[in-house]
């Protein structure tokens, strides 16, 4: 009986450290779950989404426009938000009610974003008044829910340190799961 009693004991240590082996890194340095909280995303990422971040691609290369982060709030950074990134670090960014316009090397007279990911009100949204010119590491990202939405137009710029991963796929709910990619402007 000792002996049963033994190999249970063992063989469920063994499960656990192979998973711990497994599993931790994966949840470390690969990818991530995170839950929506709140409608600054809507239409595209609705409240109780269960997204899984990948967290290995910025690893190898910088956040492109369009890609929707999670990342650390600059002001609390135990809060995690999650918003579209709108302008990349050297852009200038000019923003008049609902138009975007970058500035950059590639766009020295200026590329005005089209956002088909928004629908129709997000796009007929006023944003306000803003120029802005990023510093080097400095994103600028908005909620897809431009009228509640509470990002870079209030708090500033995000620093890229503060980026966890990207949003790669939508796991829940099952009728709305899909994988992410930036859009083409």
């Amino acid at each position: 009986m000792f002996g049963v009693v033994r190999k249970f004991i063992w063989d469920l240590l063994e499960v656990v450290i192979v998973s711990a082996v497994v599993v931790l890194p994966i949840r470390q340095f690969l990818v991530q779950p995170f839950f929506v909280q709140g409608q600054s995303m809507e239409p595209n990422f609705h409240n109780s989404d269960y997204l899984i971040i990948d967290e290995l691609t910025y690893r190898l290369r910088e956040p492109q426009r369009g890609e929707v982060v999670v990342f650390k709030f600059p002001g609390d950074t135990s809060q995690y938000y999650i918003k579209r990134i709108i302008g990349l670090p050297g852009e200038t960014l000019e923003i008049e009610r609902n138009r975007i316009i970058v500035f950059n090397r590639e766009y020295p007279g200026g590329l005005a974003i089209k956002e088909d990911y928004l629908d129709e009100s997000s796009r007929q949204a006023d944003l306000g008044k803003t120029k802005i010119t990023l510093g080097e590491d400095e994103f600028y990202v908005l909620g897809d829910n431009r009228r509640s939405s509470y990002d870079s137009r209030r708090w500033g710029v995000l620093p890229r340190s503060d980026i966890v991963g990207r949003v790669w796929v939508r796991a829940w709910p099952v009728n709305a799961v899909a994988a992410f990619s930036a859009p083409a402007y």
